[in-house]
């Protein structure tokens, strides 16, 4: 019964790891106090738990950001067994949280004209894991634009560098290496192919508006970014094959 609550523990932890800024990980952080709370720990125990956890994210690797050396094997265990699946981290994560939490888990989510013929329990399965990656690429990259530093969260954006719809449900649509925090305007641009991002994550506009857009608006709020880098995040950096499918797939060059 322990080993189970442990691993349950580390399960929400690791949930919680990807929706929570790398820089706010640690004890007076709402979010954290909330699931301490939850399960009968400190925030100090679960905030702990997390930087354990963060020892194997390589984006912090390559930062030389090591985050805690002293946890369990478990953490180790569970870090791959969902880092690879994603949804069903989601998903294992609401199943635990719906033991320690009664409430209905429609109330404040379907709050919409449910379309004749979908199924509500699929509806909201999708809108948990669209809700997910949102969080979890806004915290990446510390609710910053990526191109522009915008950090208005109601004006971000967490968009798919391979588009939902192509990507695979069990390693691509919620894994935040897939995401980028754009504002709308950049969004939009990324999302019709009038912008990329290079496997050195320079930003590249297309031709189409460079040989097509003189005017001062055009330069000023997309051409100028020709060239430039983005900022990447503090964990969870965009993963080159999807840049590449990007390049290969979306983008007009």
């Amino acid at each position: 019964m322990r080993n189970k609550r442990l691993r349950e523990e580390t399960i929400l932890a690791l949930y919680l790891y990807f929706q929570v800024p790398f820089g706010e990980i640690h004890a007076t952080y709402i979010e954290i106090i909330k699931l301490a709370n939850l399960i009968g720990r400190t925030p100090s125990a679960v905030s702990m738990k997390m930087c354990n956890l963060a020892r194997f994210d390589e984006t912090l690797k390559r930062k030389n950001v090591n985050g805690l050396s002293n946890g369990s094997k478990l953490d180790e265990l569970i870090w791959y067994e969902f880092v690879g699946d994603i949804g069903r981290l989601v998903e294992e994560s609401e199943r635990i949280l719906k033991n320690y939490d009664r409430k209905d888990i429609t109330e404040n989510i379907l709050n919409e004209h449910v379309l004749e013929g979908k199924n509500v329990e699929t509806l909201l399965k999708v809108r948990k894991g669209q809700a997910f990656f949102r969080k979890s690429v806004l915290a990446a990259y510390n609710y910053r634009c990526c191109v522009s530093g915008l950090c208005i969260p109601k004006l971000l954006i967490a968009s798919h560098i391979k588009p939902w719809k192509d990507s695979n449900d069990k390693t691509e649509k919620l894994n935040p290496r897939n995401g980028l925090c754009l504002n709308p305007f950049f969004d939009k641009a990324f999302d019709k192919g009038f912008m990329t991002v290079t496997n050195q994550y320079k930003i590249t506009i297309s031709s189409i508006i460079k040989q097509t857009y003189h005017d001062d608006i055009s330069r000023s709020c997309l051409i100028k970014y020709e060239g430039k880098y983005i900022k990447l995040p503090d964990k969870f950096a965009p993963d080159k094959i999807f840049i590449e499918y990007h390049n290969d797939v979306i983008f007009k060059g």
